[in-house]
């Protein structure tokens, strides 16, 4: 998905050379984040988050409005074979929540993953909390499908998750 345009925001694969405005972008972000997520804030941390990226099993969006980073959604962890499947992770940056364009990201992404990767299900694992993600996930059209407690370490803690997934049509 090299810069799909989506009636407004491009979504676009992370490179190294959004590096600054990325980290500008997490750094501006850190109370919207706080305690959902740890995007990385540093140059470090970002050429980790890069380095996973293969292409393959994990791929890397932004969702890029007129030029300024919107939010950044990650599809990982991808099996095929007889299981098919991804994780979504995602989040807008400061500044940009609340608009539609990570709805419109996220529809993009999925659309991606079913057409282009031959995915059968996407899953995206939420904090009970986090009512804006659990927000979105339904506006994308993913279902609640169970409870994982404890399911992923964040800020140093176990913390449980809602699972929503969305299935090919």
């Amino acid at each position: 998905m090299a810069g799909h345009r989506a009636a407004g925001p491009v979504i676009r694969t992370v490179a190294a050379a959004d590096e600054a405005a990325f980290i500008a972008a997490a750094q501006a972000s850190r109370k919207l984040h706080r305690p959902w997520v740890q995007p990385p804030c540093d140059a470090k941390a970002f050429a980790r988050h890069l380095a996973r990226f293969d292409g393959a099993a994990h791929h890397g969006f932004l969702v890029e409005l007129d030029g300024d980073l919107a939010g950044a959604i990650n599809l990982t962890n991808i099996v095929m074979g007889a299981f098919c499947s991804g994780y979504l992770g995602y989040y807008a940056f400061a500044g940009f929540e609340g608009r539609g364009l990570m709805t419109q990201g996220l529809n993009a992404v999925v659309r991606h993953a079913f057409k282009e990767l031959g995915l059968h299900r996407v899953e995206a694992n939420i904090q009970p909390g986090n009512l804006a993600s659990i927000a979105l996930a339904r506006r994308c059209g993913f279902a609640l499908e169970g409870y994982s407690p404890r399911y992923l370490k964040i800020a140093g803690r176990w913390r449980d998750h809602e699972r929503w997934a969305r299935v090919r049509p």
